[in-house]
């Protein structure tokens, strides 16, 4: 009767406030309240073995981590004891020879990766270049928007990531013959204007199953990643059909704060804990001391000193692998630069001392590295929105080839030597963002800047400004080149000499400074 006299009284109030469609929805609401008990939808498994049930020959796996960081290790070497053929797998990368993905290939389970970075991988090279394996090579930020509209039920998008390159144009080897040419060629994408910028088109990628890592699972399912473990793992979970979920530990509902869930149980279907991780490390690298100094290369110390100069209080910056990384050593004492890694840190640290390393804890490079006060922890979807976006004030590279009006190339050889483009054709797509390239001038004394980049490109018109062993240009994409500094003991002639293009020179150039 309460029941009944309540509905009736939330029948009339509504009615009359709102009308006939607003109160039946009120009166249902009442007859049905909401459930406290969570919906275990997820379910949760004794072995890896198990969990893998229903994956067959022909599978399209999206796999979750960073290099080795964040990887489902167990559900991997239980894929490779399943010896599931003809697999197609999207990930990052490939792990290292022989340690994570690294096994599928080994056993020939894989017939496409889908990655940014082939990376130290010579396993995972030797194959695609002898024509074994086919690769999807594709910008690491777009792999990861990609990943997340499939996810979201968008089924494409446009970016400026790879305007202008191979990714756009199409051609870019996706399989060679075993003779060094191309047999199968990337589609080329529908390009457009906005704003008065040039887009690409890119469409989301689902998967049959995703494998992933994380650190807890409650009962119910939600999951909670650690520090840089997380990277491409939450956009991975929400693009499958049945998620499955390796996790270091089980709680209770309610051991996790609602807030603190990183994927909720929604998207994850099974849930198994592993019972060993030897979370190996790609790069151990430590420093001795606060006061450690790092021996190098005069010329290459030439270049990084240069380079910290670009640094301003309060920046945002990413720096490249190699000589960029270094230049955050001679960042002055007071500054603060707000350093971001695109596998999903923002205010990193120097590299660790022994007692400090953390197998969760790595730059863009696989390096060890530590995290500053104030810094925070994301995901790779995040991570490159910033990038996109315009966030970041300044990124170094380094660089194959620059064209004398920007053009830049540094991630393949075709048919020699792919690394793949990891985030770097991300990185230099953002109007928003300055662009400085780091590198010796020359290499075994071919010239590497020229008029025109005979290597695929990495963007097109996006450098800014040149810093070398022997100078600083500046760059325009509509007047070119601009010599502005020269190190000591280098005439403009001895640059004239050296760079494969003609440029003009400032009214008053300067000595390179040195930090």
């Amino acid at each position: 009767t309460r029941i009944k006299m309540a509905s009736g009284l939330l029948w009339r109030g509504t009615l009359s406030r709102f009308g006939p469609s607003v109160a039946r929805q009120a009166l249902f609401q009442s007859a049905h309240p909401i459930s406290t008990t969570p919906s275990l939808s997820a379910k949760f498994y004794d072995s890896p073995d198990d969990a893998l049930q229903g994956i067959e020959d022909g599978c399209t796996l999206l796999v979750g981590g960073f290099g080795l960081c964040g990887i489902p290790e167990n559900l991997i070497d239980a894929l490779q004891r399943r010896g599931t053929k003809n697999l197609t797998v999207v990930s990052n990368n490939a792990g290292t020879d022989g340690v994570g993905l690294g096994k599928l290939l080994n056993s020939k389970q894989v017939k496409r990766m889908v990655s940014s970075y082939v990376g130290e991988n010579a396993e995972f090279e030797r194959q695609y270049l002898s024509g074994e394996l086919e690769v999807e090579l594709t910008p690491q930020g777009t792999l990861a928007e990609r990943l997340r509209a499939g996810g979201a039920g968008i089924p494409a998008f446009f970016t400026q990531t790879g305007y202008g390159t191979l990714i756009h144009e199409g051609g870019s080897p996706i399989k060679y013959d075993g003779q060094g040419n191309v047999e199968i060629g990337s589609q080329s994408r529908e390009s457009r204007q906005f704003g008065g910028r040039d887009y690409i088109m890119e469409e989301a990628i689902s998967g049959d199953f995703a494998l992933i890592k994380a650190w807890k699972a409650d009962t119910s399912g939600n999951l909670v990643f650690r520090r840089t473990a997380r990277n491409l793992n939450p956009p991975i979970a929400r693009a499958a059909k049945i998620t499955v979920a390796e996790v270091e530990e089980i709680v209770e509902v309610g051991t996790i704060a609602p807030e603190d869930v990183h994927v909720p149980n929604v998207y994850v279907q099974r849930v198994f804990k592993g019972l060993h991780f030897e979370k190996k490390i790609e790069r151990l690298t430590v420093r001795k001391g606060a006061d450690q100094v790092i021996a190098m290369d005069p010329a290459r110390e030439r270049i990084i000193r240069r380079a910290a100069l670009e640094f301003h209080d309060g920046i945002y910056a990413n720096l490249g692998i190699g000589i960029p990384m270094l230049a955050s050593n001679f960042i002055p004492k007071g500054m603060t630069v707000h350093l971001q890694s695109e596998n999903g840190i923002l205010g990193m640290g120097p590299f660790p001392t022994e007692d400090e390393v953390d197998p969760d804890l790595i730059n863009a490079g696989k390096e060890t590295v530590t995290v500053l006060p104030g810094s925070s922890f994301f995901a790779s979807d995040e991570s490159f929105a910033m990038i996109r976006g315009g966030h970041i004030n300044l990124t170094i590279l380094g660089a194959m080839q620059v064209s004398q009006y920007g053009d830049l190339a540094n991630w393949m050889i075709p048919g020699k030597m792919v690394k793949g483009m990891g985030g770097a054709m991300d990185l230099v797509a953002s109007a928003g963002t300055k662009v400085v390239i780091t590198m010796e001038h020359t290499a075994k004394g071919k010239h590497k800047i020229v008029n025109k980049c005979s290597l695929p490109l990495t963007g097109k018109n996006c450098v800014d400004q040149i810093i070398t062993d022997m100078c600083v240009f500046t760059v325009d994409a509509m007047h070119g080149l601009t010599l502005t500094e020269v190190a000591d003991g280098v005439t403009v002639e001895d640059v004239e000499k050296a760079t494969g293009c003609s440029f003009k020179v400032a009214a008053n150039v300067t000595p390179m400074p040195q930090i």
